[in-house]
């Protein structure tokens, strides 16, 4: 077996782990994908790069992109429609979820996601993204939770969560996901 296959392997074990976590209210409106065709990863990370000059983090995006044209898979975890967990905690902006459910208005960011969500179901998706983190760091398996990978993934029909986030992951000498530096452009 080689470092990609064993690094795919430990990425499904991080979907698991994903899928597990706990939810509010034991209620799942989670999306869980593992990325890990060449090609995929490779059109991935193009996507980031040609929307890069037309952020206001251009530097960013294409440092995110180097991780993914290099990355051996990718765990994508996103939320789908964000229905109210019933706690009327208020952390939407609305007083309750009845409120939220009825007053909602979504409104979609170009690579980005739609919104607003329920504060409790986003805290699901990072207990997720949490879990599954720490199933790779368990595996000694280099990673990272991406923003903008997700977004990219998410406009380029990966995966059809309303918000997304990714683990980009690889076996190597020294973690390529950490002590980066922004490329100049």
């Amino acid at each position: 077996m080689n470092m990609k296959d064993t690094a795919i392997h430990v990425a499904q074990l991080m979907a698991a782990s994903a899928r597990t976590a706990p939810k509010a209210g034991g209620k799942d409106f989670l999306e869980i994908k593992v990325v890990s065709r060449e090609e995929d990863l490779q059109r991935i990370a193009q996507a980031m790069k040609d929307y890069a000059p037309r952020s206001s983090n251009q530097a960013f995006w294409l440092r995110d992109a180097a991780n993914i044209e290099v990355c051996h898979a990718l765990v994508l975890v996103g939320l789908g429609t964000s229905l109210g967990a019933g706690y009327d905690c208020g952390g939407c902006g609305f007083p309750t979820c009845g409120d939220f459910m009825k007053g909602r208005v979504t409104t979609t960011a170009d690579m980005g996601y739609s919104g607003p969500h329920c504060a409790m179901r986003m805290m699901d998706m990072g207990s997720a993204l949490v879990s599954a983190a720490k199933t790779a760091s368990m595996l000694n398996l280099d990673n990272r939770v991406q923003q903008r990978v997700g977004a990219a993934a998410r406009a380029l029909g990966f995966i059809k969560a309303e918000v997304a986030m990714g683990i980009p992951v690889g076996f190597f000498g020294k973690s390529v996901f950490f002590d980066r530096s922004a490329p100049k452009h």
